[in-house]
Formats: C-alpha cells, sequence, structure tokens
C-alpha cells in the first residue's frame, strides 16, 4: 500500500466522516491481513511480546517507550503510544497496528481502520492470566499460536518460581508508589493499579488504600500510609532530582520509609508492563522488598 493512496483513503474518510451513517463507518472497518508483514507495535510491553515470540523481523516501527529488548531501539519512533498521529502511522503503509489498550486517542484508531488499516488492540489487567491473554493473541494475530502457547506456559512456570520465592517472607511491607512528582507533589499509586498489583505479587501491600488509581497524594494521606518503601521508576527518579530530592519532600520526609531512606527504583517497562519478563521483575522487587539488611537506596536495572 503506497503512501499516496493511504493518505487519499484518510481525507475521503476525514471528509466524509459526518455523512456516513454508523452502519457503514463499520463496513468500512479493516480486515485483518492472515499474514501481516508491516507491523507497527504501540506500547513497550507489544513490542516485548512480539520479540518473544520471534517475530521482530516484521515491525517497521514501534513506539518511544519500546526500549527492551536494545534492538528495538534501532527501529523507526511514532511518538508516545498514548498520542500518536494518522498522518505518520500511515506513511509507514502498515498492513498492522498492534496496540497497548490505553494507546490512543481513538479519534486516531478510529482514523485509521476507516483507512484501512487492521488494529488490533491486546487486553489490560495485571496479573499472569493477563499476560497470557496478550501473548496468545500477539500471536493469533501473527499466526504463530504453537510458539504463543509455548511462550504462554514459559511464562505460567516462570510465575509458579516467583510465586514459591516471595512464599519464603513473612513480612509484609507497605510500598508507596509515586508515578511523579511533578512541582513537588507526589502523584502515588492507589488502589485498582499496575503498581498495586506488581507490589502485591512481591509480598508487599500498597501503602495508600485512600483512593482509587494514581492522584496527588496530601501530606494527611502520606502520613497516615506509613510506608516502609517508597517505589519508583527509574527514569522519574531521575527527572525528580534524585534519591536525595525526593526523599527531601516534606510529603515523604514525614513517613518511616523518608526517615530511614528507603527508595527503591526500577526499570519502568519492567515493573509495570505486564510482560514476558513480569516475574522476574517479582522476584526482583520482593528480594529488596524483604532483604534482612534494609538498604537506603537501590536501583533495580532491566538487565540486572
Amino acid at each position: 500500500m503506497s503512501m499516496i493512496s493511504n493518505f487519499a483513503r484518510l481525507f475521503f474518510v476525514v471528509v466524509s466522516a459526518g455523512l456516513l451513517s454508523s452502519v457503514s463507518l463499520r463496513a468500512m472497518a479493516a480486515e485483518c491481513s492472515e499474514n501481516p508483514q508491516r507491523i507497527v507495535s504501540l506500547g513497550g510491553v507489544v513490542t516485548e511480546i512480539v520479540y518473544a515470540l520471534g517475530e521482530e523481523k516484521r515491525l517497521v516501527a514501534v513506539d518511544s517507550t519500546s526500549s527492551y529488548p536494545d534492538a528495538a531501539n534501532a527501529l523507526p519512533k511514532v511518538g508516545y503510544f498514548r498520542q500518536v498521529a494518522s498522518e505518520g502511522l500511515l506513511s509507514l503503509g502498515p498492513d498492522l497496528i498492534l496496540a497497548d489498550a490505553d494507546a490512543g486517542p481513538p479519534n486516531v484508531f478510529t482514523q485509521l481502520e476507516q483507512a484501512g488499516v487492521c488494529v488490533v488492540r491486546l487486553p489490560d489487567g495485571g496479573s499472569i492470566d493477563a499476560i497470557e491473554a496478550r501473548v496468545k493473541k500477539v500471536a493469533e494475530v501473527l499466526g504463530v499460536e504453537e510458539a504463543g502457547a509455548a511462550k504462554a506456559k514459559e511464562i505460567a512456570a516462570a510465575f509458579e518460581e516467583a510465586k514459591d520465592f516471595v512464599s519464603t517472607f513473612d513480612d509484609r511491607p507497605k510500598v508507596l508508589f509515586l508515578l511523579s512528582t511533578r512541582n513537588g507533589t507526589p502523584m502515588a499509586a492507589g488502589t485498582e493499579t499496575e503498581a498495586e498489583d506488581i507490589i502485591r505479587l512481591a509480598g508487599g501491600v500498597n501503602a495508600v488504600s485512600a483512593f482509587e488509581g494514581y492522584k496527588p497524594l496530601s501530606p494527611e494521606i502520606a502520613v497516615a500510609s506509613a510506608p516502609d518503601f517508597v517505589l519508583m521508576m527509574d527514569h522519574v527518579l531521575e527527572m525528580s532530582g534524585g534519591r536525595d530530592a525526593v526523599l527531601a519532600l516534606p510529603t515523604i520526609q514525614a513517613t518511616p520509609a523518608g526517615q530511614r531512606g528507603n527508595l527503591i527504583a526500577m526499570d519502568g517497562l519492567l515493573l509495570l508492563g505486564f510482560g514476558p519478563r513480569t516475574p522476574e521483575a517479582v522476584k526482583m522487587l520482593a528480594q529488596h522488598l524483604h532483604a534482612k539488611e534494609k538498604q537506603a537506596h537501590l536501583t533495580i536495572g532491566a538487565d540486572e
């Protein structure tokens, strides 16, 4: 499919959208190829799964969060997966766009489908079942179901090993996850978040139960949460000015974690991606949460 024809089709769709009924719009939805060869991956975990299945040769571009494995960094980037543009994607002539459940904005994906591009979104969720479902979905779309079943079985076995490891610890430390500290105001993970899921899997307890999702952390909730550890993504820690700057925040200083200097930083995709490496992330986090000798600061990278 040429770049010109892609743009022509998109132009027709955009201009005509207001004149077409919902039924006719659905009729224009793209049919997926049985053997897609030009794939754009939107979401770091999506890209990671494609590589885990050995099908990376089909990738023509990935989003900016696709940092693992290292080879993915050499592919063309189409921007942040939540803020992609239809023009840039169509210029690549893809026959399949594999997208994270949170990829967007929604109107862009509507335009892509109406322009004849197959778009497949992966299921969401922070659990072993959700990870297996993602792997199997990608394998199905790529026509490598056998490889997908084998990889899902491998991940399930790794999870059982991680669970056995976590079960050897009796303590359940309280962990405060900070998504950001923009303008000195920490954004913390409440209930029903991926951060809470990974903390629980690693044998910890989410320190914040006062709200759902990711919200600003008030001094009152911070003190009441009394975390034993602060957990962050390593790039967020760097953007926040480093360990000392985070621990010096008034909302953090007043907590047990802040007073003891217990701060853990992990690679973001490894920590919250919920993909093939999640069992590895669980063991890494558990090892440090339950260490007999509490360490003041730990940075856990993707390759450790």
